[in-house]
């Protein structure tokens, strides 16, 4: 019986814990805290939604196709011997 309960506690005790990882409120800061200062230039402060979006740089769109089979190089004007 006890290696049951032992057992039980083992294995949903993590369960519990991360049951809070799926969390879908929506965020808000904590009590007595206030969202960062409205950007110079802009007249309101962005949400919590608006500041967790990332920006283009941080994720940036693949833009170039990847081969499908060797090719040759063009000529890079840059790319020189090194001197000596």
């Amino acid at each position: 019986m006890r290696k049951i309960v032992t057992a039980f506690v083992l294995l949903a005790g993590p369960l519990l814990v991360l049951s809070g990882c799926g969390q879908t409120a929506e965020l808000k800061p904590r009590a007595g805290r206030e969202l960062p200062v409205a950007p110079l230039g802009q007249g309101e402060r962005p949400s919590a939604s608006k500041l967790l979006e990332p920006l283009p740089q941080a994720a940036p769109q693949r833009s170039v196709e990847l081969r499908q089979r060797s090719e040759n190089r063009e000529d890079d004007p840059y790319y020189l011997p090194p001197e000596g």
